[in-house]
């Protein structure tokens, strides 16, 4: 059997804050993130890469990772003020006329009025999101759902902690 090579374009928009929340709540652990280097390629299955975006509510945006998108995706992180709800949507809507599918890595029920408006402007909408923290609707409304399982990231390791014995003083006392 011969394989049909799909050429589609396709834009990636993370709500970042929605993901780290899901994947936390799942592991258990607030050290947890998104291996994008085994779910990017996982999500596009051979299609090309248009935008990588991930959105982020908040300050503390890691440099590591907004550098690691974009050597890796040319992608970018974009700082919301709020939510990234709107900033998300108004991004896809200016993607709709340039690309083939567009994928939402979230699993939050606002999106579902996104996902019926870029469909029916011909856009392939796909959500990625951790199952047991999607909601059913925006699943039902999406052409295709990606689950993020836990193959799909990563736990830190806390840096090991020096043992100080307060009964000793450093440094030592002379003799």
């Amino acid at each position: 059997m011969t394989k049909i090579q799909i050429n589609q374009s396709v834009a990636i928009l993370c709500d970042g804050n929605n993901v780290e929340r899901s994947i936390h709540d799942i592991a258990k652990n607030t050290s947890a993130m998104v291996n994008f280097d085994k779910l990017i390629p996982k999500l596009l299955n051979e299609r090309g890469l248009n935008r990588l975006i991930y959105f982020r509510e908040g300050k503390n945006i890691s440099d590591k990772l907004a550098e690691r998108l974009h050597n890796q995706y040319y992608g970018s992180v974009v700082p919301c003020h709020k939510s990234a709800d709107i900033p998300l949507s108004i991004k896809a809507t200016q993607l709709a006329s340039k690309v083939d599918t567009i994928i939402i890595m979230s699993g939050d029920s606002d999106y579902v009025d996104l996902v019926t408006h870029l469909k029916s402007e011909g856009v392939r909408v796909e959500i990625a999101a951790v199952r047991e923290t999607t909601a059913r609707i925006l699943i039902n409304e999406a052409d295709y759902f990606h689950p993020i399982t836990k193959e799909d990231w990563f736990v830190f390791k806390s840096p090991a902690k020096k043992n100080y014995s307060p009964k000793k003083s450093y440094p030592p006392k002379k003799k």
